[in-house]
Formats: C-alpha cells, structure tokens, sequence
C-alpha cells in the first residue's frame, strides 16, 4: 500500500516555488565588483558567438563565485540555451564528452572551456521527500529553461549566472545575498538534494572551509541525517574530490569539518574507528588526534612549497592501521600490511598501482631508521627507488606528529646526507624508478653548485662507491614483496 500511495503521489509546487526570485533579481554594476575583463577572454569569446546564433549564454557557477569573494578563479564555465549538437555545429574545435550528463568541451591552446546546456528540474525535486525512494542520479541529459537549471544545482552560491554584455549577475535562488552573509546553503529540499548527489555534502564541507562559509542550520543538519548516503557514491568521483582537497592547504581542517558532520564514520571509516570510540568529542577534537596531527604538518609543509602528492596524505590517513599490523606476530613486513589494508582497498577500489605504492611506503618506513654511513651504497640504492620521496615525507611528518627525537635526527640525515651524495643523473634516465617526475620530486633533496666547489675530487672519491652500486643493482633489478622475501630492501 505504501508503493502504492508514492506512486500516485500528487506531485506539489512548482519551480517557482524553489526560486527566491523566481524572475532572476539582476545585480548591475554598482552592486558589485565583476566586469568582462576579468573573466578568460576565450570564455567571452564563446558567449558572444553563441549570442551571434541567437542563443543565451553566461558565465555560470565557481567563476562568479570566487569573483565575489575576491578570489582568482581557475576557470569558467559557459552555460547555454544551445543543446550539445548545436553546439557542435557552431564550434569546430569541441567535442561531446559525458553520459550522465552530456556537455561540450571547446579546445583552446593550452585550455579547454566547458560548456553545458541548461539542465530540466526532475518531477520528485517539487514534492517532500519520500524515505524510501532512490534519488541518486544516473541519468540527465533533460534540457530545460535557465530557472529549472539554477534550481537543479547544489549550493545557491554556486547558481548565479554573469551577464558579459551588460556586467551583471542573474540570481534566481539567493546566492549573491547568501555570499554576502558568509552563507553555505543547498538549493531546494536538502533531503532530496544529498540523497540525489550524495558527493555533495563533502563538497558542502570542503567550501566551507576553503572560503570560510557557514554551513545554513538546514543543510548540516541534512548532512548529518544522510551521511551513509555517501557509499553510493561514484568511487572515481569521491577520489577526484579527496585528490581535490589535498591540494588546498587545508585538508587538516576540512578533515574536521567532516569529523565534526560525521562523514568520517563513512569515509576511512576503518583509519577513524578506534580514535572515535576513544574520544567522544572526535570532531571538535580532530586536529589533536594522530591523523589530525599529520595532516596539518603536510598543510604547513604545502604552504612551505614542499611537494605532497595524493599517496603521500593516503599514507598519513592509514598509517596506523599499517603501524597496527606490523605489530601483529607471525606475519612478514609485506603480507601483514596487505592483509590490513586490502579490506579498505577493496571498498575504496583503489587502483592496483596505488595500492603497491601505498604498501611499499608503509613497508618501506623502518629502512629510515638505519642511518650507518657504511651501508652508503646500499642508501643511495634506497633513494633511487621511485617511492623514495612518499615514503620519506611519510617517515618526516610522522616523527614530526609524534615528536619522536630519534626519528627526528633519522628525518634530517637522510635530507641532508641525500645533498652530500646526489643521485648520479643517469640514474634517472634508467630502470629502477628514473623517470623525469622523479627526478624533479627530489630536487629539494639535490645539493647546490656552489656548495660542491671541489667535484672533481668528489667524484674520484666516490668512484669505488658508484662501482659497488652498479654492482648491487645488476643484481637485484626486482622489486619483490613476496612472503618469501618480505621487504628486505628496506
């Protein structure tokens, strides 16, 4: 009966009734600071030549955003009346690329624009929200009107729409008093909305620690209520979005904006469960656990211009678990990692190759423990590696994290011993881990010219040392992490 009764459910509303200014409220020029010169000159180039054509056109989403906040935009998007084929037609240098949603991209040198067609409001987004239906989209290619579309997007700060002929904003949902106000609020029924996209409440958390937002009282509260909505999520989606939040500076803090709205008991829930059970303030607290530790070491460090790449914080996110099961009995280095680790992999579906890097950091951790001069030749073996640099700002920041002096001093010999006996360049242009992205990842690690004024006499001293190495590395060519062989490299 309840199927049934949401079948023939009587659909309520309209679109208007999502919309704060169901007409579009225009914002000219003496209301804010935008004019066309600020906006990619390619991007404006698109809207006059689709205006040409007869079509509407504008700047729309994170552009206009970020202009009213004072920040530097990294691109802008076009949005249109103009279906994709019409697009096409009118553009020669574009393609069609989406399936959930189809938008063009018109290639530039050394850019591309994207441009999308308005999008159609689903029937279910003018009604109250049914418990037990699936709205998690899978399909919209439906084209609509400009007001439909500004209701079908997330955040009413990420829905206003730039007029380039006249310098003014269109706002049909609030967005531009909501910027005002420091305001971070979903478009319509925050019920509907997250259980539509659930990406959108990590999306919800990150900008509002990036551009100091408020989250409105509606939308947290929706957060909270629909947080396991996340493991519907696309994993290629969720892992561009972590991969997004890395690069921000501030990934210690987002992390506890969703400690503090429990997405963190979905997401890495295994790396969080202990430290939750132990601390019943785990949000308000985060940036005093272990986690919360390192992360806002590889913060401080980004800000400092050291290079962290994705494996780096995944490694700081799991390093525990890894710690935990090494210290498990009966279980080689490798193998004990792996079985720790594959669980999370697994419901993560993380790519294979990322999953060996990840393991061979973690295995690789107590090699930075030896720091004996004569084993040289088997140190610059190690550094060669090609997840070296990963797994030494690993070792750094978790000796930092847990103010272990030991480890500290083992941190700074391998820094500075790595300055007094560089990589021989043609290491790098061979096997063993010697491509060009390494070679610039450890460049902090490379001593300057002007601190070697006697090379000469360097590399005579160091010929018998390259010569061991050369030996060492004809014979062990293979990188193997089998149980028979359990991570002795290290």
């Amino acid at each position: 009966m309840k199927f049934l009764s949401n079948l023939f459910k009587k659909k309520i509303g309209s679109v208007e009734d999502i919309l704060s200014h169901p007409d579009g409220k225009r914002y000219y020029r003496d209301a804010h600071l935008i004019r066309k010169n600020m906006i990619d000159e390619d991007a404006v180039k698109i809207i006059h030549r689709l205006n040409k054509f007869g079509f509407k056109a504008y700047i729309v989403g994170g552009g206009v955003r970020d202009l009213l906040l004072g920040r530097k935009p990294k691109d802008f998007d076009v949005v249109t009346n103009a279906t994709p084929n019409q697009i096409k037609k009118i553009f020669n240098n574009c393609r069609i690329i989406g399936r959930r949603f189809k938008i063009v991209h018109i290639l530039f040198r050394g850019k591309v624009i994207e441009v999308s067609t308005f999008r159609s409001l689903p029937d279910y987004r003018l009604g109250k929200a049914v418990e037990d239906q699936d709205y998690l989209i899978k399909r919209d290619n439906k084209f609509g009107t400009p007001q439909e579309d500004a209701a079908r997007r997330d955040f009413t700060i990420n829905s206003l729409y730039y007029d380039v002929r006249n310098d003014s904003i269109i706002d049909y949902v609030g967005g531009f008093e909501d910027i005002r106000n420091k305001v971070l609020r979903v478009i319509g029924d925050p019920d509907i909305s997250f259980r539509e996209d659930p990406v959108r409440m990590l999306r919800a958390v990150k900008f509002a620690e990036i551009l100091g937002l408020n989250i409105e009282k509606t939308t947290s509260k929706a957060i909270r209520k629909h947080k396991a909505e996340l493991e519907k999520a696309s994993s290629s989606r969720m892992l561009e979005e972590y991969n997004k939040i890395f690069r921000t500076w501030k990934t210690s803090l987002i992390f506890q904006g969703m400690a503090e709205h429990g997405l963190l008991e979905v997401l890495f829930k295994e790396a969080f469960e202990k430290e939750r059970k132990r601390n019943s303030n785990f949000g308000e607290k985060f940036l005093e656990t272990n986690i919360g530790k390192r992360l806002a070491i590889a913060d401080k460090l980004l800000t400092e211009r050291e290079e962290m790449t994705p494996h780096i914080f995944y490694s700081l996110i799991f390093s525990d678990l890894a710690s935990e099961a090494l210290q498990k009995e009966n279980m080689h280095l490798v193998p004990a990692i792996k079985n720790s680790l594959e669980p999370i992999f697994n419901r993560l579906e993380t790519p294979k190759k990322d999953k060996d890097r990840l393991i061979k950091i973690f295995a690789s951790q107590q090699r930075f423990l030896s720091t004996e001069d004569e084993k040289s030749s088997q140190n610059n073996f190690f550094r060669m590696k090609d997840y070296f640099y990963d797994a030494f700002m690993v070792f750094k920041i978790g000796a930092i994290a847990e103010n272990d002096e030991k480890a500290i001093q083992s941190a700074f010999f391998w820094e500075i011993s790595v300055r007094k006996r560089p990589i021989p360049v043609k290491r790098f242009n061979g096997g063993g881990g010697g491509s060009r992205s390494n070679k610039n990842r450890n460049k902090n690690f490379q001593k300057n010219r002007e601190e070697r004024p006697n090379r000469r006499e360097e590399n005579q001293n160091s010929e018998s040392e390259n010569q061991s190495r050369r030996n060492q590395n004809e014979d062990d060519s293979g990188e193997n992490y089998s149980a028979e062989n359990p991570g002795n490299e290290f």
